[in-house]
């Protein structure tokens, strides 16, 4: 009965809310960029399109088919990207993979959204598809950010 009830708190009302209600769904018309990243393990998998100016983040679609988790995650950092730098986005991917892997804190702004996720700490299988949009939305900041004939 213990498991059940762990369950019931990993998939909180929080959880399930940002997961009904991600910002940024949808691609864009113009990406400067997409990248697309697929768990091997459970099968999420998340497109993100980005558009960079001057060094940060001004316009994002993501189109995610992930578990409530990886929806979740999905919703926190489309909410906190926007208007960020390529550093900021890949401090809060390292510091969600930290949070995840070795009981590091929580993200910091714009990505303390991410405590919603720490009883995901406990279900390592699920790690995979709660980074994937992280993951995904650096990798594309970074593509879009490379001068012209460096691709």
């Amino acid at each position: 009965m213990s498991g059940d009830t762990d369950l019931i708190k990993l998939y909180s009302g929080r959880i399930l809310a940002l997961a009904a209600d991600i910002p940024y769904l949808g691609r864009l018309e113009a990406p400067d960029a997409t990248v697309k990243r697929r768990s091997p393990l459970c099968g999420s998998a998340v497109t993100v399109d980005v558009q960079v100016r001057d060094g940060i983040l001004a316009d994002l679609g993501q189109d995610v088919k992930a578990c409530a988790l990886g929806q979740a995650a999905a919703a926190v950092a489309a909410g906190g990207a926007i208007g960020a730098s390529l550093e900021v986005v890949a401090k809060g991917r390292d510091q969600l993979l930290a949070m995840l892997k070795s009981g590091g804190p929580v993200p910091d702004a714009p990505f303390h959204g991410f405590d919603v996720l720490t009883p995901a700490v406990e279900y390592k299988n699920r790690h995979a598809s709660i980074m994937l949009s992280m993951e995904a939305m650096v990798e594309a900041m970074e593509q879009a950010m490379q001068p012209a004939g460096d691709a």
